[in-house]
């Protein structure tokens, strides 16, 4: 699949918006700064932007402005709940970004995988779920635990 602006291995930083700023918003704001080859551009709330404050220097945007910032973010980070904002806001970002998300509702994920797959591949972006601890890292860890202890149980 073709990304719309290019390769992001000939960019000297990956540019990132922030959708959503609780607990999650500010560890990838944290994160960011970590890395150099990484800056946050713009977090995206639908609280009034002048009500959050962010734990470094960001602009902080309207859920509904983020259109304006197509082409000059590359890759959106969505950390909203699983419960109810991303089911309703990921493929739609998805139309518009890359995007990166932690869903975590274990029994919706072939659901929420579908319209978030034909979301990103209409628009020509990629789209990574359910990136973090469970599932996510500790799946891997299953996996690989599984994989050496062939006649154990998985209870998950």
């Amino acid at each position: 699949m073709k990304i719309k602006r290019g390769s992001i291995y000939n960019m000297d930083k990956i540019r990132i918006g922030i959708v959503g700023y609780g607990n999650l918003g500010r560890g990838v704001q944290y994160a960011s700064a970590q890395n150099p080859d990484t800056e946050v551009v713009a977090v995206f709330t639908r609280r009034a932007p002048e009500t959050v404050k962010t734990v470094l220097p960001v602009k902080v945007e309207k859920y509904e402005d983020m259109k304006n910032y197509v082409g000059k973010i590359d890759v959106m980070i969505l950390c909203g709940g699983s419960a109810t904002d991303l089911p309703a806001q990921s493929a739609e970002v998805a139309k518009l970004f890359n995007t990166v998300d932690s869903f975590d509702t274990h029994a919706k994920i072939p659901e929420y995988f579908a319209a978030l797959d034909k979301s990103a591949k209409d628009a020509g972006h990629l789209s990574a779920m359910s990136i973090g601890w469970d599932p996510g890292l500790f799946s891997l860890a299953r996996i690989y635990f599984g994989s050496s202890l062939a006649d154990g149980s998985t209870y998950t």
